[in-house]
């Protein structure tokens, strides 16, 4: 055998396993194309599915999409709100420290008025019992007065009661009598310079 012949033969040789080879080759890449399409239709159906879906998300959205646009005044009046709360709140703190005030005022005023009662009830005692009236009938004379009073009061508020209106006629009206007393101290120092 000739050299060329062994070269030839090994050439055919080779080209034969080259086509095998590439016949091999060939259906391998074939099935893994059939695969690939069969992956592409099942993802092309599922997109088909999807579709329906992302359209309605779509539209959702877009119905959304004003709701969203209100919600940012919404927030800023519901700020200007309690901004406006708190404000009030500070104000009402305010008023309800002035009735603490007020009130606390008005009852050292009942109670200076009840001292300078009771000192002026104490200097007519004396000066009955200087001038020896009886202080027996002193003290009934007050009590009966003052049981006729509350009588007064008594029939104002029931005549106040029975009126439909809640409106307190003239008549029924209680009279209110106002009375000043000196104040015991400076009587009692004017007493001394004299």
């Amino acid at each position: 055998m000739e050299p060329l012949q062994i070269v030839l033969i090994v050439l055919a040789v080779a080209g034969v396993w080259a086509v095998v080879e590439l016949a091999l080759t060939l259906r391998k890449s074939r099935s893994t194309i059939q695969t690939v399409d069969r992956a592409v239709g099942e993802l092309n159906e599922t997109l088909g599915e999807a579709r329906p879906v992302i359209a309605k998300l779509d539209t959702t959205l877009d119905d959304l999409q004003p709701a969203l646009n209100q919600v940012e005044p919404l927030l800023k009046q519901g700020s200007i709100a309690i901004e406006a709360l708190s404000a009030d709140l500070i104000e009402v703190n305010g008023v309800l420290r002035d009735v603490s005030e007020v009130t606390g005022s008005m009852s050292s005023a009942s109670g200076a008025v009840s001292g300078i009662a009771s000192a002026a009830s104490e200097k007519v005692q004396r000066l009955f019992s200087k001038h020896g009236v009886d202080t027996a009938a002193t003290d009934r004379a007050i009590a009966d007065r003052t049981s006729d009073v509350q009588e007064d009061r008594a029939d104002a508020a029931d005549s106040h009661d029975e009126d439909p209106d809640g409106a307190a006629t003239p008549e029924s009206a209680p009279r209110r009598q106002y009375y000043t007393y000196d104040d015991p101290v400076t009587e009692q120092q004017e007493k001394s310079d004299e």
